[in-house]
């Protein structure tokens, strides 16, 4: 690493905390990319500084005891390539699951591009205040939601299917998520169901087997829906509930305003990626709540 990289690497980093410290923010998110970054992390004294949390890649090769016994907070994120917003969003997300920070935390952000090791970003964020209508994020009620465990493992594959699709080809879903007895009861069977008659240890989401085959069904018609304890209970799912019509779901497809009407009529949380450009979208209580936005590759158009 040049040494202009450094100098504009710790120039940013010191500048973004005394933007939090004079902004009262809870901490400061600082997003390393690379092996290399981390190393420098960990060798350099900002590791000393109070309120930093690092948020690197879930397949960066760095173990996680090395990081406690260094006393770093990290976040491991997607390992794919997110828009910088979206990895922000994700970030939130993860942090509060694991009791880093609140539904009403503010926090500083420090990142560049990524895959890159040089950061030439800083931005603020106040969870408790509304976001843009281009980049929703009003998770509270969902982070409060008993299954949000689940709609985080979910978000992964969701994230894993927009980016990469299947075999090379673009694929759109959705995935239901808590509340499965009112679902099912405004669903019905669109084609057979894959997963009916396994036991329920066998149909767990965070088993590498049953992610493998929800990623090879998205491909069929209809919706995953999944218990708030990460039981996948269905797939292939006609949502029967009546579509929603809002402002804020114009130029959305059936599949979206099918999505949002069954969290309206239910207690449940949908997450829907879109076929044609990839963004994962969270839906509760009818409307939107999140979305995400992997960068797609590998996929024909």
């Amino acid at each position: 690493m040049h040494a202009t990289q450094k100098s504009q690497k710790g120039i940013l980093i010191e500048n973004a905390l005394k933007i939090a410290e004079e902004t009262r923010s809870q901490c400061l998110f600082l997003f390393l990319n690379t092996l290399r970054d981390c190393r420098w992390f960990l060798r350099s004294g900002l590791r000393d500084r109070k309120g930093i949390v690092i948020i690197i890649p879930r397949s960066l090769k760095v173990r996680d005891s090395e990081l406690k016994q260094a006393g770093v907070i990290a976040i491991r994120s997607w390992a794919g390539n997110q828009t910088r917003f979206s990895r922000i969003k994700y970030a939130f997300l993860q942090a509060v699951l694991q009791g880093i920070i609140h539904a009403d935390s503010k926090v500083v952000c420090v990142l560049g591009p990524w895959g890159k090791s040089h950061l030439d970003t800083i931005t603020i964020h106040d969870l408790a205040l509304s976001w843009s209508e281009d980049f929703p994020f009003d998770v509270h009620s969902l982070m409060k939601h008993r299954g949000f465990h689940t709609v985080m493992a979910v978000v992964d594959i969701a994230l894993d299917i927009g980016a990469l699709g299947r075999e090379g080809k673009p694929v759109g879903t959705t995935f239901v998520i808590g509340d499965t007895g009112s679902v099912l009861a405004n669903s019905h069977q669109a084609v057979f169901n894959p997963f009916r008659g396994y036991p329920k240890r066998e149909r767990m989401i965070n088993l590498p087997e049953v992610v493998e085959s929800i990623k090879e069904l998205a491909k069929l018609d209809g919706a995953f829906v999944i218990s708030e304890e990460g039981v996948v209970e269905a797939a292939g799912r006609h949502l029967d509930t009546e579509s929603v019509a809002s402002k804020a779901l114009r130029g959305l497809g059936a599949r979206h305003r099918a999505a949002a009407a069954i969290t309206k009529k239910t207690a449940s949380v949908s997450v829907v990626v879109s076929e044609s450009t990839g963004r994962v979208t969270l839906f509760e209580r009818g409307r939107i709540v999140a979305t995400l936005e992997p960068v797609i590759g590998r996929r024909i158009e």
